[in-house]
């Protein structure tokens, strides 16, 4: 796998193993395996079939098996355990077969069909750990699926597993096997309300990403923390609300399934969306930890999961902070699962929407090769909806990487601030607004409608990434190097793994250079580079900065670098740029004249 692309994935792992295999088989080979593989076809893949699991690989004695949903992954254990015993009832006791099962919800190495990484190592560790014909979980499942279904957990610490260097939080599964008779899958533990819904026609999705906010649950019995968890929830469906491209719903539909058992698929039939927040609030002495996650309801599968942890001092202050984080994180994961639904799509039913989101990822790169795809996607766009201000700042962000990185033609800047103006006068959504005042800014230095756009956009939403990254980069051009850095700050905060981290980090490279702050200049540069190592504008300032502070080798070493990503840069093309001001092209001139860029 050498200089490929690791693909990952988060879901549930279940490792299921005999209990004395060795042993069975030295006295009875031909019966053990008889008995073994009929277990496997009546108990395990009944099993799977009813809860969506996939069957990875079997292991002997064992099986490896994948969930989308932590909750599926659980309900299947204990359905199987609760199949075994009935099988082994009448089974002699020293011929029997009986398994230990552990399951751990984490971040998976996917390579064809099968799966690799330390969660597949956590849940294996975590099945030696269990008792026969018991289940033991890790803490990351523990927190996806307590309180969704009819069992009860036995902390057991944080173990130390062979091979794992971290200890491991578990939890032991007990259940009352009357319940899992009545429960033949997670889905039959769902509210009365919901289940008379389901027998009426689902509610189509809306025409744009929908998302329902789930009460989060309070895991510590303090009724205190029951508050904040629902003010907590209130807060990310306001915040969620104010992206414009997404559809909330509102809290008193989603309220209704407070301390009821949940199955997100029936959620997303029931409210009519695509995905669903849910999260748990648990109190550690003084500290509070807050767990959520985003799922797929058409499918189950995880989009998103995160877990944070703060000492619980101001409890409003926290609750800020929190929802600001979660808002923040969500947006791009949401983004990027609608650009991966919009790619599964046939290309003759794609609607502007659609192509927008193709062209997304190559609009956003600062490529202008990458441009030169996303554009024919999103004139089509434009062509079906010509007032989609979303689209019109897509193409002149497009054009503004042509212009700046690829010859410099006159038209492609023309057509940058047309299409970034049409957008600020069309657009109430933050990502426009963000992405055309950034073109305005950069292009035209129209310093008033830009910052007047970046301000329309963090009042529509406080926590868009989008703004706050291209905000940066303006402000510090525009000499605000204060809030050029509280902005990038803000945004890689808010969103630590975004694809597109190497534009907050410009724009600090960029405010501490002008603001004579060399050392952080030449750090931000490096951590923009390493973001999106085939983005050019950070090696500007990284060279300058490493010149000016004296460490001429390895300003050498980058400007060659960056001639191997901007070969036709030069000190006269950078001062006839007018990106910013002449003092501020001049102090970057002066450090790249040091590292021996040519004039």
């Amino acid at each position: 796998m050498t200089g490929e692309r690791v693909v990952r994935r988060l879901a549930a792992v279940l490792a299921a193993d005999v209990v004395g295999y060795s042993r069975l088989m030295g006295r009875d080979e031909n019966g053990t395996l008889t008995r073994l593989k009929a277990h496997r076809t009546e108990r395990l893949e009944p099993m799977l079939a009813r809860h969506g699991g996939r069957l990875v690989k079997l292991t002997g004695d064992g099986a490896l098996v994948e969930f989308s949903s932590a909750v599926d992954a659980l309900g299947a254990a204990i359905e199987f355990q609760e199949a075994m015993t009935e099988a082994n009832k009448v089974q002699p006791k020293d011929t029997a077969i009986v398994f230990r099962v552990g399951l751990h919800l984490g971040d998976l190495i996917v390579d064809g069909d099968d799966l690799y990484g330390d969660g597949v190592n956590v849940a294996a560790r975590l099945e030696a750990e269990a008792p026969p014909g018991g289940i033991v979980i890790s803490g990351n499942m523990h927190d996806a699926v307590a309180g969704r279904l009819n069992a009860n957990f036995d902390d057991l610490g944080a173990l130390s597993l062979k091979n794992i260097e971290r200890p491991v939080q578990a939890f032991g599964v007990r259940w009352e096997p009357s319940d899992w008779k009545v429960l033949a899958s997670p889905a039959a533990a769902t509210s009365n309300s919901a289940a008379s819904l389901a027998a009426e026609a689902p509610l189509a999705l809306p025409n744009k990403p929908s998302i329902a906010v789930l009460p989060f649950q309070n895991m510590s019995g303090d009724p205190e923390q029951e508050y904040f968890a629902d003010g907590m929830v209130e807060d990310i469906i306001t915040g969620l609300s104010r992206i414009k491209w997404l559809f909330v719903i509102a809290r008193n539909s989603t309220f209704t399934y407070k301390g009821k058992p949940i199955d997100v698929k029936q959620v997303g039939r029931d409210l009519g969306v695509r995905y669903v927040l849910e999260g748990s609030v648990r109190k550690l002495g003084n500290r509070v930890r807050i767990t959520s996650q985003l799922i797929d309801a058409t499918n189950a599968a995880h989009v998103w999961a995160e877990r944070y942890e703060r000492a619980l001092n101001d409890v409003f202050v926290l609750q800020d902070e929190l929802t600001m984080s979660v808002v923040g994180a969500i947006e791009p994961s949401l983004r990027q699962a609608e650009i991966e639904r919009a790619r599964r799509k046939r290309p003759d039913s794609l609607d502007a929407y659609d192509l927008y989101l193709r062209a997304l990822p190559d609009a956003f790169s600062g490529m202008p090769e990458l441009s030169a795809k996303a554009l024919p996607l999103l004139e089509r766009a434009i062509a079906i909806d010509p007032d989609y201000a979303i689209a019109h700042a897509a193409i002149a962000l497009c054009h503004h990487s042509r212009y700046q990185r690829a010859g410099w033609r006159e038209e492609d800047k023309l057509a940058a601030l047309r299409h970034a103006r049409i957008a600020i006068a069309a657009a109430d959504d933050a990502t426009a607004l963000g992405a055309a005042a950034f073109v305005v800014g950069s292009e035209d230095r129209d310093y008033d409608t830009a910052f007047n756009a970046f301000n329309r956009a963090l009042a529509s939403s406080p926590s868009s990434f989008v703004a706050l990254s291209f905000g940066s980069m303006i402000y510090g051009w525009a000499g605000d190097y204060a809030t050029a850095v509280e902005y990038g700050e803000r945004a890689i905060r808010l969103s630590p793994f975004d694809a597109a981290l190497h534009l907050p980090y410009n724009g600090l490279a960029y405010a501490h250079y002008f603001a004579g702050e060399f050392e952080e200049a030449a750090l931000a540069a490096s951590r923009s580079a390493q973001a999106n190592p085939r983005f050019g504008p950070p090696w500007v300032v990284r060279v300058a900065a490493l010149a000016v502070l004296g460490r001429e080798d390895e300003a050498q070493a980058s400007a060659r670098r960056l001639y191997e990503l901007l070969p036709n840069f030069t000190v006269t093309r950078l001062m006839a740029s007018d990106f910013s001001s002449l003092e501020h092209r001049a102090m970057l001139a002066k450090g790249l004249r040091r590292a021996g860029v040519p004039e």
